[in-house]
């Protein structure tokens, strides 16, 4: 089937992806929406430039509306008709078991007559983390909730050894409530890997962001 990811450039976009590809489906678009000034993206703060170089390392284009908060939803409607329009018959979604996402997905694919896909529900958090490991793909922490988890955790690679020290945090585990976001720079769906070179720390609205200042994609040998 043809499908479109909501995809917010972290690890569970990026495994429902995935899933959804070793499923058979077809997925057409990495379907993100932004802030209302263009510059990033409203889920995870990505700039612009970095989600592109996501979306050409993976070799899947991206397609995304400007919102405010209290336009998400009527631009998000939009966006699904646009797809409906081309053909696309679905869309992956990687919430992991909040009845309310659960409930929204669904209601706004109703009216275009879109099959929503959520390829992790039900899954435990720390499950998931190890299956994002042990399928091979590299996240680092982008963002953390202020007075949850200090800015210490900015940079850190999701690996054996944070998903320890994550399961001793009194945090949910995949960060379902917020408490950090991640960014995907490599993985088995992806063609090139984002090598971060510079980054800087900014604070906004209670959290604590990695900001990414240069970045590069690099080619993947064979023996990878």
């Amino acid at each position: 089937m043809k499908v479109f990811c909501s995809w917010s450039g972290g690890k569970d976009s990026c495994l429902s992806c995935y899933k959804a590809m070793l499923e058979g489906h077809e997925v057409d678009y990495l379907f993100t929406m932004f802030t209302t000034t263009g510059r990033h993206t409203r889920s995870h703060r990505l700039s612009k430039e970095l989600l592109l170089a996501q979306s050409q390392a993976i070799g899947i284009p991206v397609y995304n509306r400007r919102a405010s908060w209290n336009t998400y939803e009527r631009e998000f409607n939009k966006a699904l008709a646009v797809f409906k329009g081309q053909g696309i018959q679905g869309g992956v979604f990687g919430d992991l078991y909040l009845d309310g996402h659960r409930e929204w997905v669904e209601k706004v694919c109703t009216v275009p007559g879109i099959t929503p896909f959520l390829p992790l529900w039900g899954l435990e958090g720390k499950d998931l983390l190890w299956q994002f490991v042990e399928a091979g793909f590299e996240a680092v922490v982008i963002a953390v909730k202020g007075g949850v988890l200090g800015a210490d955790w900015l940079g850190r690679k999701i690996d054996k050894e944070l998903i320890n020290e994550l399961s001793n945090e009194a945090v949910d585990i995949c960060g379902e409530q917020g408490e950090y976001h991640t960014l995907v720079i490599d993985g088995p769906i992806f063609r090139k890997k984002i090598e971060i070179i510079d980054t800087k720390v900014t604070r906004r609205n209670g959290m604590s962001f990695l900001e990414v200042l240069d970045f590069k994609l690099e080619e993947k040998g064979e023996d990878r």
